[in-house]
Formats: structure tokens, sequence, C-alpha cells
């Protein structure tokens, strides 16, 4: 094994979008402890935890067309068949079976596509910034829409803002094709993602379970498809 290799076994990456920040929280360490020794105590540990939450782990994601899996790491904090909101109106169902996933500020932040598909509509919506993990959060924060086509129907993924989240980043535009696992952005810092299914799709989690994005399986499109198929570490 090389020594590239052997570091990168040891050491999560992190995400470039995290460098600014990591950069910022390291100079004002060296800054304010040169000028107040004490205050090393609160400002390197910040600086750890700036490191820790822009973690870009890869994840070993299943290949099975069917199967629909988490886009965050998380917990289940919404599983129930609700109205379809206006900004997924491309995905042409009057309701759609909603699983939703809290991203405290210790959970890795990066979100993958929850199914393969192209990117059909992409839609986001300025808002306010409560607590992400109230249910009316999915309607009232800042948040951006994906509707993917897949060949089990479209499917909606929508990144929600948090009470203090203050960007939400998308890698992604109308016509890209995703494979199921894959990054396709990020929120900063605390959020929730939240997945639309077709009415009637049976969920594989429950509320208060722990997800863990491109591999904890969500649901199942159809019940006929190889669940355990194959996987691709991404």
């Amino acid at each position: 094994m090389s020594i590239v290799a052997s570091v990168r076994s040891i050491f999560v990456p992190v995400n470039r979008e995290g460098h600014p920040f990591i950069a910022a929280f390291a100079v004002a360490a060296v800054v304010f402890g040169a000028l107040l020794p004490l205050s090393l105590v609160i400002t390197v540990p910040l600086t750890i935890w700036c490191v820790y939450f822009f973690r870009d782990p890869p994840r070993v994601t299943m290949l099975a067309d069917s199967v629909v899996v988490s886009p965050a790491d998380g917990r289940i904090v919404t599983v129930s068949e609700v109205p379809v909101p206006a900004e997924l109106a491309a995905l042409d169902m009057q309701s759609a079976l909603k699983i939703s996933i809290f991203m405290s500020v210790f959970d890795c932040h990066v979100n993958r596509a929850p199914v393969a598909g192209t990117v059909a509509e992409q839609v986001y919506c300025p808002g306010v910034f409560v607590n992400a993990e109230l249910d009316k959060a999915s309607a009232n924060n800042e948040r951006n829409a994906l509707v993917l086509s897949t060949e089990h129907g479209p499917v909606g993924v929508v990144q929600v803002a948090g009470l203090i989240a203050r960007r939400i980043v998308s890698w992604v535009k109308p016509g890209d094709r995703l494979s199921a696992g894959e990054r396709f952005g990020l929120i900063r810092f605390g959020s929730k993602l939240d997945v639309y299914l077709p009415p009637g799709t049976a969920a594989r989690v429950a509320v208060g379970q722990r997800a863990v994005a491109g591999e904890t399986v969500l649901a199942d499109l159809s019940a006929d498809a190889p669940v355990w198929a194959d996987i691709s570490r991404t």
C-alpha cells in the first residue's frame, strides 16, 4: 500500500467547501491564542469541530434501480404520506411518502442522490431559518428542491436549511445525470433532507432510526426488483 493510500485510510477527506471556513477558524485560533492564550481552550476545539463538520467520507452504495438510499447522515424524523409541496409540482402526484432526515451540527453534511436518475427540475425557495427538526421547516425554511426522473417514476429530494444554516450548496443543474449515492450538494450548518416517493411506497426505516448517506436503505420502489444486486464505493 502506498503512503498516500495509507494516509487516506487513516484521515477522512474534507470537502473543498469547508477549506475557507477551516482556514478562518485556524487563523482566528492563532491570532486570539497569541493575544490571549486561554482563548485556545475555545478556538482550538472549534477549529477541530469545523474540520469534522466538513468531513466527506467514502460510502458504499447498493446498485439496484429500485432501492432508495438516504441522501443524508442523521436521524429519521418523519415517515408519513403528505400532500406534495408546490415546489415539487413536477412530481405530478397529489400525495407522496415523505421521509425526512435531520442533520445535527455533528453529522456529515454532504448530501447524496437517493436514487439514480436525471435532474428534471430544480426549484430554489427562499425562506426563514427555524429549527429544521420541526415539520413546518419543510414549508417555511429556505430550501432547494430537486425532481429526479428515474426508471420507477419521479422522486423528489429537498435540501432544507436549519436554524443556523445560512447556505444551501447544490452542485447540479437540470439535465445532469446522477448515480445513486453520488454527491450533489451540502448545507451549512445543521439542516435536513426530505425525500418524496410515490404514494404506497413501503418505507424500510422508522422515526428515530439513524441513517447513513448513500448506504441506509429508505425504501424500495419495486417489490420485484433485486434489492441485493451490487455495491459501489463512491
